[in-house]
């Protein structure tokens, strides 16, 4: 949104994206952004940054450069008394800034300033190339880097660039074991910190010191009990910066994430496909490659790649349909099957594709269709050449022209 100017002062301009800036100072910094240019260099390491107090501020963060306040509890150094203050309520549990409308507390004042955003719905920080908005400033920056196709994240290890910090840190634990060093010493796990091993050495004791005062459910940790408690008060605090959806955990946030970067990190060892979650990859190796296929149906000898998997096809024996749609009064067999059905109603299309912004209101109607951009045909004939989009386009192909040409000959 353009700001306005005060009738007689000078207007700073940015002549590449429209934007006011309040000083001739600040449209010079800003200008930067545009053009490249980071003329503070650090003399410690090859860093460099688009002003002198950003390089200050690294300087005393990563190298530690000038007087340092440390905490007294832990040890930790901070640049800045200011810094330390705010650091030493996560010791005292302190937190001195309350919202008023649903009385939630923070550590510090902006934290509580972008809060409030959730109940105004105000979003200040809005996207020059599609005029999409945000309430965070991180957050807007983390969405131009779909329109600059920047990964500033680099892997030490591996070609993959990432949009985000904690994808790149998230990448080096699942596929380069970077810090794993805590093994447990009932099934030789190994972990990336003592906190975690001490929290999955309880799945081997049953320990669940964590309890919901609400419904009386424990849990292993801290963490899992928060997420949990979003489940009664409808808290869905990580929302993509692309789309808008909300969700309850950062880990659900990740995932959902790379629908829109296209990442698919587990990749199969048997053949060429790869899945956004490690779940999808463990159910491709069950059902395709016949890994660990252990529950056969009593009915008809089918073998499933779970226990889940085979209640849900007993279903089609017993015709037993225990979702119902409120809306329409049809059922199924599974929630995840009524979840989608409802989108007919609600008219949801959560999983847009980034190409031609065409949405889309499954995710594997969504991959099926990002084929059309990329040219991929993961479904190859074995009788023939040809390859295809879908699996189902593979066997009409199948059924149609190799079924006809046996026929013929028989």
């Amino acid at each position: 949104m353009p700001q306005r100017i005060p009738a007689g002062k000078e207007s700073h301009e940015c002549c590449d994206c429209r934007r006011v800036l309040p000083s001739k100072l600040k449209l010079i910094t800003h200008q930067q952004t545009h053009t490249g240019e980071r003329p503070f260099g650090c003399n410690q390491c090859p860093k460099v940054f688009i002003t002198k107090s950003a390089l200050v501020y690294h300087q005393k963060t990563h190298h530690r450069e000038g007087k340092s306040y440390g905490c007294s509890k832990c040890g930790k150094a901070f640049p800045w008394k200011s810094k330390l203050i705010l650091h030493q309520r996560s010791h005292s549990g302190e937190r001195p800034f309350r919202c008023r409308v649903c009385d939630k507390a923070f550590m510090v004042r902006t934290h509580l300033t972008v809060h409030q955003r959730t109940h105004t719905g105000e979003k200040p920080y809005e996207c020059s190339d599609c005029a999409r908005a945000f309430s965070k400033k991180a957050q807007l920056m983390i969405h131009q880097r779909i329109h600059t196709g920047e990964r500033p994240y680099g892997c030490s290890e591996c070609q993959q660039a990432f949009i985000q910090k904690s994808d790149l840190t998230n990448h080096k634990k699942t596929h380069h074991a970077v810090g794993k060093s805590h093994e447990c010493s009932e099934c030789g796990k190994v972990l990336s910190s003592k906190s975690t091993l001490v929290i999955h050495q309880r799945t081997h004791t049953g320990e669940k010191p964590f309890k919901c005062d609400i419904c009386d459910k424990a849990f292993t940790s801290k963490a899992h009990l928060i997420a949990h408690q979003r489940i009664h008060t409808g808290e869905k605090p990580y929302e993509c910066s692309n789309c808008e959806k909300a969700f309850s955990t950062k880990a659900h946030l990740m995932i959902h994430w790379r629908i829109h970067t296209g990442e698919r990190p587990y990749g199969c060892s048997e053949c060429q496909q790869a899945f956004i979650q490690k779940s999808g990859l463990t159910n491709h190796l069950q059902s395709c490659h016949a890994r660990v296929k252990s529950h056969g149906c009593s009915e008809c000898g089918k073998v499933l790649s779970c226990k889940s998997t085979l209640i849900i096809h007993q279903r089609t024996h017993t015709g037993e349909k225990p979702f119902k749609c409120s809306v329409c009064d049809k059922a199924f067999t599974a929630k995840s099957y009524l979840t989608v059905h409802q989108r007919i109603h609600t008219g949801e299309k959560p999983y847009k594709c980034n190409d031609c912004k065409k949405a889309f209101a499954t995710l594997s109607t969504l991959i099926g269709h990002r084929r059309t951009h990329t040219g991929e045909r993961p479904y190859a004939c074995n009788e023939c050449q040809k390859a295809f989009f879908r699996k189902s386009a593979l066997i009409n192909h199948q059924q149609t022209q190799h079924r006809r040409k046996s026929s013929h000959t028989e």
